[in-house]
């Protein structure tokens, strides 16, 4: 157990644009010290620690051996993230990783066995399961105010992030999707397909529609050829035989219906809600929960495991638009 009346020394692996709001949030912290950033090019790396108050690395071994860390958190490019995790594992870090977990289930098999056998704290950045609305959600539907579940959609579209696999937004953008979906409404047990490719060349929109072990149905459309610039551009629908939720860009609004009422129930953040309406510090407070649990030598509140299925999911959805057939998820069930 790491002593409560020191500060957690945590390493950030990644120096782009998201890494930024690694080192932000952990120089930033009392109970924190950012005592290194790690990065593939020397210049750059360089003036990142420096503008928060660490040493730059762009040797992960150097840097393990350098400054020890309780901590090491992942925000490398989106389809580069196997190698390094693996060689984090193997030299006994605990880790906070980005998500997707990886692109490939075999990769993702290996990565949570090696961290298994090395006893290791391993946790993914699911960060959206951390946005009042989403929690605030989650609680109406665990009272019963929206009864038993019938149907959830997601609707998650904006600019391409163009990668080298053709399923880039379904595996490293709309895991969201899966998690949350599965957070609110229970296992998913089946997923039928379409994919479009009309920007570029890629499943860049892809509608999928979804049964879940309770009984409800879903659906979940994801698109790169959309903008983030509109409204709703992120979108949640929880139906339910006594009432309807509805969570609004992620952070902006929650509205919650009952039944044969013309009138709703809406959460939106005040005046002073700052830190409630921004997206990035649905991140601030999932490392809360994080580092809690870390230092009570607890389980991650979200661990890497959850990058595992929603990659399982994801691998079902490809299976299915491959297929022309309804797939059960539970076909990737691991080994």
């Amino acid at each position: 157990m790491i002593a409560a009346d020191r500060p957690l020394r945590v390493a950030v692996v990644g120096a782009g644009g998201w890494g930024e709001q690694h080192a932000r949030i952990f120089a930033g912290r009392d109970d924190c010290e950012l005592v290194a950033v790690a990065g593939r090019t020397v210049d750059r790396t360089n003036r990142r620690a420096a503008a928060y108050g660490s040493v730059g690395y762009t040797d992960l071994h150097q840097m393990i051996t350098e400054t020890t860390p309780d901590l090491v958190t992942v925000c490398l490019p989106n389809e580069d993230h196997y190698r390094t995790t693996r060689f984090l594992i193997d030299s006994g870090m605990n880790l906070l990783v980005e998500k997707p977990l990886v692109f490939d289930l075999s990769e993702a098999d290996d990565l949570l066995a090696r961290a298994e056998r090395q006893q290791i704290f391993f946790a993914i950045n699911f960060n959206h399961r951390y946005a009042e609305a989403v929690q605030r959600a989650k609680a109406e539907i665990d009272a019963g105010a929206l009864g038993d579940l019938v149907f959830l959609t997601w609707r998650f579209g904006g600019e391409a992030n163009i990668g080298r696999s053709p399923h880039a937004n379904l595996i490293e953008t709309q895991c969201h999707g899966f998690d949350l979906l599965e957070q609110l409404g229970g296992p998913i047990d089946t997923v039928a397909a379409q994919m479009a490719d009309h920007t570029y060349g890629a499943c860049s929109t892809v509608a999928l529609a979804l049964s879940f072990t309770s009984g409800a149905v879903g659906t979940l459309l994801g698109s790169y050829d959309s903008s983030y610039a509109f409204p709703d551009s992120q979108l949640i629908e929880i139906n339910g035989t006594k009432g309807r939720a509805t969570i609004h860009d992620t952070v902006q609004r929650l509205t919650v219906s009952s039944h044969g009422d013309e009138t709703a129930r809406v959460w939106q953040p005040g005046y002073f809600g700052d830190d409630a309406r921004s997206f990035r510090h649905t991140f601030d407070r999932y490392v809360d929960a994080l580092l809690a649990a870390l230092r009570a030598d607890g389980p991650p509140p979200v661990p890497a495991a959850a990058g595992r299925r929603a990659l399982q999911l994801a691998t079902a959805a490809i299976a299915s638009h491959e297929r022309g057939t309804r797939v059960p998820v539970d076909e990737f069930d691991p080994a």
